[in-house]
């Protein structure tokens, strides 16, 4: 069973400290997730840090919103990084949905699911070597990993499916109950099949998590308001937080149930003390 932490981002002097102690408990994977317009730390920089204070576990973006950044420069960020991670990193990929982030960077929110399927092409042209255009040759440094580092491709609608089966590695689905991730998980994996991919895509879930004392749980549903206050009832994301050791038991084995390859609890309160509460609660 492997169960990865999404790094709280609360405290973003603490975030070494939580890579360490995070590899230490044996987790799987650490995510981070991406915004423009608030006050978490970029993670594609963040993230080379966090590869240069540990050995063994995976980095991911959880997701990084593709079509706010320059496609040329997005593919030679995510080689350096697999490279200098010795090929431990995977790179998320989300068409994002806050209108202020693509805003603050002069794109157009409309064309994003558009701009994310050129941005998939051209990253696998790059990553293979291959000229990035006409007159232009091609961007390195090579990855760690032959064609690239592993690509997961994040949300909710056909559209993500088709992405994953043509261009991607697998599937990294969050914010819904095991049995709709389980019926996502099954269209994914159509979809792989009709595209004539070999093998099986990666499937990984995303629970939002904080255990610890009332003050812990607390600071955590009002970092998780404040991100998600973009939706209209952001109250149900909050009540739906894995708070006890229990919850957190049924949460990973009713994904893993689901056919989740991976399960990443993402923490929303610094507190450290989370890191053993939550290994404990693990089935």
């Amino acid at each position: 069973m492997r169960v990865g932490l999404g790094l709280p981002i609360a405290d973003v002097d603490e975030l070494l400290t939580w890579a360490r102690r995070a590899e230490a408990a044996t987790f799987t994977t650490l995510g981070l997730l991406d915004r423009v317009v608030y006050g978490n730390p970029e993670p594609m920089v963040t993230l080379g840090a966090v590869a240069g204070a540990t050995s063994t576990i995976r980095l991911m973006t959880e997701v990084l919103v593709a079509p706010l950044r320059r496609p040329a420069l997005l593919a030679k960020q995510a080689a350096t990084l697999d490279r200098l991670s010795g090929g431990r990193f995977t790179l998320g990929l989300g068409v994002g949905v806050r209108d202020d982030d693509f805003r603050a960077v002069g794109v157009d929110r409309r064309s994003r699911g558009r701009v994310l399927d050129e941005q998939a092409r051209a990253l696998r042209r790059v990553w293979a070597g291959e000229p990035y255009g006409e007159g232009v040759g091609p961007i390195g440094p090579a990855p760690a990993r032959p064609g690239g580092p592993e690509v997961l491709f994040g949300g909710f609608v056909p559209a993500t499916a088709e992405r994953v089966a043509h261009w991607g590695d697998g599937f990294l689905g969050a914010m819904f109950p095991p049995p709709e991730m389980g019926r996502f998980f099954r269209t994914v994996e159509r979809a792989w099949r009709e595209a004539g991919r070999e093998g099986r895509p990666r499937l990984v879930a995303q629970a939002n998590v904080a255990l610890g004392p009332d003050e812990v749980v607390a600071e955590a549903r009002r970092e998780i308001r404040a991100y998600y206050g973009f939706l209209e009832r952001p109250g149900h994301v909050v009540e739906d937080m894995l708070t006890t050791p229990e919850a957190v038991g049924r949460a990973v084995r009713a994904f893993t149930d689901a056919g989740a390859d991976e399960v990443m609890l993402y923490c929303w309160s610094p507190d450290l003390g989370q890191i053993d509460r939550i290994a404990l609660a693990l089935p």
